[in-house]
């Protein structure tokens, strides 16, 4: 039976290189955004028809993340796999964020996460899933002022703490921490920085899938890559 992945921020970027990648598996894909137009764009050209279905929300909506859950299971019998992908990082630092910025980006890059393991978990005890949380380098280093630096160690703890809460149901958990990602994620902060190493969100996708493709009875918990060159 074709496996089914959920996976959130999943219209661009690592979300969308990953869902192609998988596609390519032969899994069902589900991905969700808050864009309906950049959902409508992605499934144009991923060529996958029945095989992939777009959810437009917010992944920090327990209520999107129950009715996401509820179509991909009704549709599809099953969920197998689960990538917490949807994040995102604001300008300049905590000295100067708008608290509403900051609140948001805490709410999608920290409680988004959470909400997305605690509505599957029924779900991949009984199938014996994977979850895949996308942390960050900046979830393992301090720099000045870092609000989405603190949001990614919260991230981190998390991956670890759903661990030992799963591990005995046989339910792997993989943290994926990249280094620079030349994705849209750099939009809001004026683009990747000029000459600075970084990775393609193709090669962070291969990642991910090499931590949904272990075989039984291995979980790879946690895997951090930076494009070469890169020293914190």
């Amino acid at each position: 039976m074709e496996p089914v992945t959920l996976i959130t921020g999943g219209s661009t970027g690592i979300g969308a290189a990953t869902a192609r990648a998988l596609l390519k598996q032969g899994h069902r894909v589900a991905v969700t955004g808050r864009s309906a137009d950049r959902l409508a764009a992605f499934a144009a050209t991923a060529g996958a028809g029945e095989r992939l279905m777009t959810l437009t929300g917010d992944s920090s909506d327990e209520h999107h993340l129950a009715s996401a859950v509820g179509e991909i299971v009704g549709a599809w019998g099953r969920l197998d796999h689960v990538v917490a992908n949807a994040g995102f990082s604001l300008p300049g630092n905590l000295e100067n964020h708008e608290p509403e910025a900051m609140r948001s980006m805490i709410l999608t890059n920290v409680l988004g996460p959470a909400l997305l393991v605690r509505e599957t978990l029924p779900h991949l005890r009984e199938s014996k899933g994977r979850i895949v949380l996308v942390g960050s380098v900046a979830g393992v280093r301090n720099t000045p002022g870092n609000l989405y630096s603190v949001s990614k160690w919260a991230v981190h703890a998390l991956a670890e703490n759903t661990r030992l809460l799963v591990s005995k149901d046989g339910v792997g958990v993989t943290l994926v921490a990249p280094g620079v990602v030349d994705t849209p994620f750099w939009n809001e902060r004026g683009g990747v920085p000029e000459a600075a190493p970084a990775m393609t969100a193709e090669q962070i996708a291969d990642v991910i899938v090499f931590a949904i493709s272990q075989p039984e009875g291995v979980d790879i918990n946690q895997l951090t890559m930076r494009p070469a060159g890169q020293v914190n």
